[in-house]
């Protein structure tokens, strides 16, 4: 098919699919008011491969075939940073919010390539080529994907098999002769109400008993059995003014339900092989991560220039505490893009040639980012001023009653009404401290991995030995 336009894209998803929104059935998410949003949101990546300016960083054409960079399997340094200047410019001409319909379903595919070759050489299994198969399919149709890998997981001091319910854990629940019926739910599955196909992975390492929940598969969304139960977060009526962010841009979260799926063997990439598990969870991660430090980078420009604006409009640039803080936030966030560029710098191929990401440097960026997202919006919403929260509404300025005095009394520096300033103070808020700032900072800490794993990431990655040596050379120790 090649490359789909936007329109294609939207059509795509008119079929049928189960979406529950505040309890009621969803009959299109294409026209549904919240969910519509997230659609077109979503369309930005089928726009940028149309329109010249970023067309070539969005499309690679090879031996005359034209098809997504997000497709492009990593085979160098080169090929990371070309990804990650893709999910930066869409992320920034999303205004901060990440498109993610074909991100974080490639980022699975990657992984599906390297650890279904390893399973298939322990096993004889033919995982690979059905891996290959899909990856052409997606890519030859310009699909888009969502992932669903976060079980919901009930005591989380518990495995899958000590459950008091045993679906907490998605799990095959048959093997027939032409595929698994699966059952069980996943949480935190970003886009899925607005995504063509859907890629499951398992959570975690696995325990031999653990086997029939070490599966891995992918379905079309619209798959009888799948139920995606969508999040109202965020979903408050907005008006431009109040939120240019966020009014008519949205990312849908669902709880995803598996209601005794079936799925064919042709689409099924794990059914127990459980001493795997815990690679093709870690080999997601380790792509999946690099490109969530990829599409942060315009949120941390973001904050930088929040604060810029604000300190000019409010008159205090000068002022050394304001400096001070503004220059943290600059090392904050050059910090984070020379991390996530040495990742790609520092990255290896395997033995068949498929690069991945440094994953000790993007750890570091993940968590440098995360552990002091909250401490950026500190210094943020300091040199802004309280009136983030207590402005009045754009109502108020086309009030010929209170219009004049509001642009009188809120004004700035010299030069600066107050409704130039309130609309600068409106657009901070929404970064920072309405529901879409808090979007933001909960995904900030939770999402692509907790601070912890983070943490874990890296102690695994670095290379102790080489340090603990050279201490030992120089303390003169044998």
């Amino acid at each position: 098919m090649g490359l789909r336009t936007p329109q294609q894209y939207i059509d795509s998803l008119k079929d049928d699919r189960t979406v529950f929104f505040r309890g009621e059935r969803v009959d299109d998410v294409t026209t549904h008011p919240i969910i519509k949003k997230a659609v077109h949101h979503a369309a930005l990546d089928y726009e940028m491969a149309e329109d010249p300016a970023t067309r070539d960083l969005s499309v690679v054409t090879e031996d005359g075939d034209s098809y997504s960079r997000y497709f492009k399997i990593p085979a160098s340094t080169e090929d990371l940073l070309l990804r990650s200047k893709l999910i930066e410019t869409a992320t920034a001409l999303g205004k901060t919010l990440v498109v993610l319909v074909k991100e974080i379903g490639s980022d699975a595919m990657f992984a599906l390539h390297r650890v279904s070759r390893q399973i298939d050489q322990k096993y004889e299994t033919d995982y690979l080529q059905r891996v290959e198969a899909f990856y052409r399919h997606v890519r030859d149709n310009d699909l888009t994907l969502s992932v669903a890998q976060t079980d919901v997981k009930g005591d989380r001091s518990l495995g899958p098999t000590a459950q008091n319910d045993p679906d907490y854990y998605t799990r095959i629940v048959e093997r027939r002769p032409d595929g698994i019926v699966v059952r069980g739910a996943k949480i935190h599955t970003s886009c899925t109400t607005n995504t063509n196909e859907l890629i499951v992975l398992p959570t975690r390492a696995m325990a031999e008993g653990d086997k029939d929940y070490a599966v891995a598969f992918a379905i079309p969304v619209n798959t009888p059995g799948v139920k995606l139960i969508a999040s109202p977060y965020g979903a408050s009526p907005k008006e431009e003014y109040d939120a240019p962010l966020s009014a008519e841009r949205k990312m849908m979260e669902t709880i995803t339900i598996f209601d005794d799926v079936f799925v064919p063997w042709d689409r099924v990439f794990m059914a127990g092989e459980h001493d795997f598990a815990g690679a093709m969870a870690l080999g997601f991660v380790e792509y999946h991560r690099f490109t969530a430090v990829s599409y942060k980078l315009p949120l941390v420009d973001a904050l930088v220039g929040s604060a810029l604006l604000m300190a000019d409009l409010n008159g205090i640039s000068r002022a050394a505490h304001v400096r001070d803080k503004l220059v943290w936030l600059v090392s904050y966030a050059e910090t984070l893009r020379a991390l996530t560029e040495m990742a790609a710098i520092r990255g290896q191929a395997d033995q068949h040639g498929i690069f991945a990401p440094d994953a000790l440097t993007t750890n570091m960026a993940k968590w440098h980012f995360a552990h002091h997202y909250h401490e950026a919006l500190q210094h943020v919403q300091d040199i802004a001023g309280g009136m983030l929260v207590t402005g009045p509404g754009v109502e108020d300025f086309a009030n010929p009653e209170t219009g004049d005095l509001l642009r009188k009394y809120l004004g700035g520096r010299a030069g600066v009404d107050g409704e130039v300033r309130t609309r600068a103070m409106n657009m901070v808020s929404d970064l920072t401290t309405g529901e879409f700032g808090g979007y933001h900072a909960v995904l900030a800490i939770h999402a692509e991995g907790s601070l912890e794993a983070e943490k874990l990431m890296i102690a695994r990655a670095y290379d102790s030995r080489r340090a603990l040596a050279y201490a030992k050379q120089i303390a003169g120790i044998d």
